[in-house]
């Protein structure tokens, strides 16, 4: 994986979806989508391109986006979670099979269902290339944080 510190790394890889904010014509917008991380630090998604995300995400090459992950029910001083900004791609033909086997790999169940696989598989796929995270862990103390920015 990238440089991540091994905290903002475990948060990444213990939790399964974000909620994706982004702007289109109509003004901001946020969806939540189930994602997969790769070795690489992005992170994957799947999503119809017929959604409004999905219309804002290929109106362009490369949208800025915000993101957040975190748990459900959290008590307020134990609260963690993840705070992103970044670009979004759709997932070039060429490197569909590794960023599909990554989702695969996150939700298992997917290659254990026959209509999901299909429909996995006529699905556009998304990348989220992160440029700063911040990690809120209220567990080591209120408004503690961890941050990690690409390198420039």
């Amino acid at each position: 994986m990238l440089d991540h510190p091994p905290d903002i790394l475990r948060e990444l890889t213990e939790h399964n979806t974000l909620t994706l904010a982004y702007a289109d014509e109509d003004g901001p917008q946020a969806c939540a989508v189930f994602y997969a991380t790769t070795e690489t630090g992005t992170l994957i998604f799947t999503s119809s391109s017929h959604t409004r995300h999905g219309r804002a995400l290929t109106a362009r090459t490369s949208v800025p986006v915000a993101f957040t992950i975190q748990q459900d029910g959290q008590a307020w001083t134990d609260i963690r979670g993840i705070q992103g900004t970044g670009t979004c791609t759709a997932v070039p033909a060429a490197a569909r099979s590794r960023a599909q086997a990554a989702y695969l790999a996150r939700f298992e169940f997917i290659a254990k269902n026959p209509p999901l696989v299909q429909q996995l598989d006529s699905s556009d796929l998304w990348k989220i290339t992160p440029n700063h995270l911040r990690l809120t862990d209220n567990s080591r103390g209120f408004g503690h944080k961890t941050e990690w920015t690409a390198d420039a």
